[in-house]
């Protein structure tokens, strides 16, 4: 389940979109193009949406004002009411901050950017192969020192009720993570609800399934960032997420980098872990756990358990670490307690 991989039952539709491979598997294999129709419409909407690189984009625009009302008047906040996707999307997140107690934070695009990630992946991947070419190759991940350096953010506000978002000046938005995960149980329900059957949605690693599992449920691989598969989880009604450290990362000022920001510091999170796939009764709190995984390094383990969430944790070296319910082979479930 590297972002992304699931085993296909009767029919499956794979393609790129969001900025990531995206797929759409049904157990009625009459349904294919219908699922895959819909799924196109929907992340059309979601890219239109949050799109942090589309200057089209509503979130765009916002992240743009924001930053001209920085260098006007920066103790001011923006008010600005938002579209029905958008509204989704940031009630989404907020979600997956309380779920993370804040370690999964949705204002963190202007830290995003410092770190070099300003552009569609590949755009500032081949600027980073110019900066250095095999940098990836010869150096890690900056690793904070002892003294870290605490970032004091103003927190945004939004009303879901009326969809008005306060964001304070100089503040952008990255639903990138959350908004993903929304989209994959949002479109399997909808698949779901108007169809016959059952789906799988996988966005780039975030799988949710929804209606009538097939017999023995839904086969799941997990691969690791080599692509290789480390063994094989079921799912029943399960969603899954994949956070990792190895695969969205590009060289910015002669270090490499990734994209899963750690907001106590503003810097990408120490690569303690190489990726976490964390299974939870739907998508967007399956990523606020591997998420949030990631950030703890060390303290995950114990962290997930805490909170009764079978993941899978692979360390940098390769070392894998399990928490209780979740179980590898041909037919074990991956369960939250």
């Amino acid at each position: 389940m590297t972002p992304g991989c699931a085993e296909a039952v009767s029919a499956t539709e794979t393609f790129a979109a969001i900025g990531t491979t995206v797929s759409v598997t049904c157990t009625d294999r009459r349904e294919l193009g219908r699922a895959a129709a819909l799924m196109r419409i929907r992340l059309g909407a979601l890219d239109g949406a949050v799109s942090r690189f589309r200057e089209d984009s509503e979130l765009a625009r916002i992240n743009a004002r924001s930053a001209a009302l920085a260098r006007t008047d920066p103790s001011r906040s923006l008010r600005v009411l938002v579209g029905t996707t958008l509204s989704a999307c940031l009630t989404a997140a907020l979600r997956a901050e309380r779920l993370s107690n804040g370690l999964v934070c949705a204002s963190l695009g202007a830290e995003l950017a410092a770190c070099g990630y300003d552009a569609d992946l590949a755009v500032v991947t081949a600027r980073g192969e110019r900066e250095q070419a095999g940098a990836l190759a010869t150096r890690d991940f900056p690793v904070p020192g002892r003294r870290r350096r605490e970032v004091r953010r103003a927190g945004l506000v939004f009303d879901s009720g009326c969809g008005l978002l306060v964001l304070p000046a100089g503040v952008a938005l990255d639903l990138g993570a959350s908004a993903k995960a929304w989209a994959a149980d949002t479109i399997a329900a909808e698949l779901a609800a108007t169809g016959t059957g059952g789906y799988l949605c996988n966005l780039g690693g975030d799988i949710a399934v929804a209606g009538a599992a097939p017999p023995g449920g839904w086969a799941i691989g997990v691969r690791d960032w080599t692509g290789t598969v480390r063994h094989t989880v079921c799912s029943t009604g399960q969603a899954f997420a994949t956070s990792s450290t190895k695969v969205r990362t590009w060289i910015h000022q002669g270090s490499a980098r990734h994209h899963i920001i750690d907001p106590r510091s503003g810097s990408p999170a120490r690569a303690w872990w190489a990726q976490v796939s964390c299974a939870a009764p739907d998508a967007v709190q399956a990523n606020a756990a591997s998420t949030a995984a990631v950030i703890l390094g060390a303290a995950a383990p114990r962290w997930l358990r805490d909170r009764g969430v079978a993941a899978c944790l692979i360390g940098s070296g390769g070392r894998i670490t399990t928490t209780p319910g979740w179980e590898a082979g041909p037919t074990r479930e991956a369960r939250p307690r």
